[in-house]
């Protein structure tokens, strides 16, 4: 979740529990570059055919190497599958990427001509690169209309908040969304009463609401129910095409049912790449990571 959308919401939730509100009282005190906007933002330019490509990439915390000279492409459209043991880098690469982390060394490009390592964090958002960490994270006070609304690519200011109003296209995207992530029966419901696989999908859908080219996804079915974890496989075979994925999982049924490309990591850089079979067979992945 982008650090404006999360001023935001904690801004209407105040308001609806009649607290007063005030704007800035984030780690960076309400800096205005803390939620930087590009003035105009790059088109991706997916001409040579990669929407994400890491070269040579390092970092280093402590002088433990978390990310070893990493290189890695995706396709536009295409469903990655990441896996590999804990401590692999699976999440500062994903750190990485969206600005979170700044690398040692390496290349991080979006397209051909976006260079990420001159871009912070929110910038990086906007974008087009959009994160859903491991633990759901959405507005529980709200109502799942409401944070998806709110997730809107809209002004963020108060007044421009309180009258705000849906266009038709606005409101079609809204039921579009609401449909793809199988919650269409529970848009009035709270989102803290939702279960924590629906909870999963709602933050899914904030992210889809603001039309990510790129999904960095951490663990997405971890701690579902197996009608779920379906559901959610069901998800992502639905967006591949229409987005780019970049799923981190350990649950190598899931892997099963959604990839066609697996990279698996070790030590911070690419041990193996294929189809799940062929780096299942490998003997370095059985070794390090799945064990005989």
């Amino acid at each position: 979740m982008t650090p404006d959308l999360m001023e935001a919401g904690a801004e209407r939730a105040a308001r609806a529990s009649g607290i007063h509100y005030v704007s800035g009282s984030t780690e960076s005190g309400g800096r205005e570059a803390g939620f930087g906007r590009i003035a105009t933002p790059g088109e991706v330019d997916i001409t040579h055919g990669r929407i994400l490509y890491l070269e040579d990439v390092s970092v280093s915390f402590d002088g433990f190497k978390a990310i070893n000279k990493l290189s890695l492409d995706i396709a536009p459209g295409e469903l990655r599958c990441i896996i590999g043991p804990n401590g692999a880098g699976k999440t500062t690469m994903m750190d990485i990427i969206t600005g979170k982390t700044r690398p040692d060394s390496g290349t991080v490009f979006f397209g051909s001509t976006i260079d990420l390592l001159r871009h912070r964090e929110a910038e990086i958002a906007q974008l087009g690169i959009g994160r859903k960490f491991q633990k759901p994270t959405v507005f529980e006070h709200l109502t799942v209309f409401e944070n998806l609304e709110l997730a809107l690519k809209t002004n963020k200011g108060v007044r421009a908040s309180m009258l705000f109003r849906l266009d038709s296209a606005q409101s079609d995207r809204l039921a579009e969304v609401l449909e793809t992530i199988h919650l269409a029966d529970s848009v009035s419901r709270l989102a803290g009463n939702l279960s924590h696989g629906q909870k999963q999908w709602l933050e899914i859908g904030m992210l889809l609401m603001q039309d990510p080219k790129l999904l960095l996804l951490d663990e997405p079915v971890a701690g579902m129910t197996d009608e779920e974890t379906a559901r959610t496989a069901e998800l992502f075979l639905t967006l591949k095409g229409k987005h780019s994925l970049m799923v981190v999982e350990h649950d190598m049924s899931f892997i099963r049912t959604i990839s066609e490309i697996v990279t698996v990591l070790c030590d911070g850089s690419v041990l193996a790449q294929g189809t799940l079979d062929e780096v299942q067979a490998d003997e370095r992945v059985i070794e390090v990571y799945l064990g005989r």
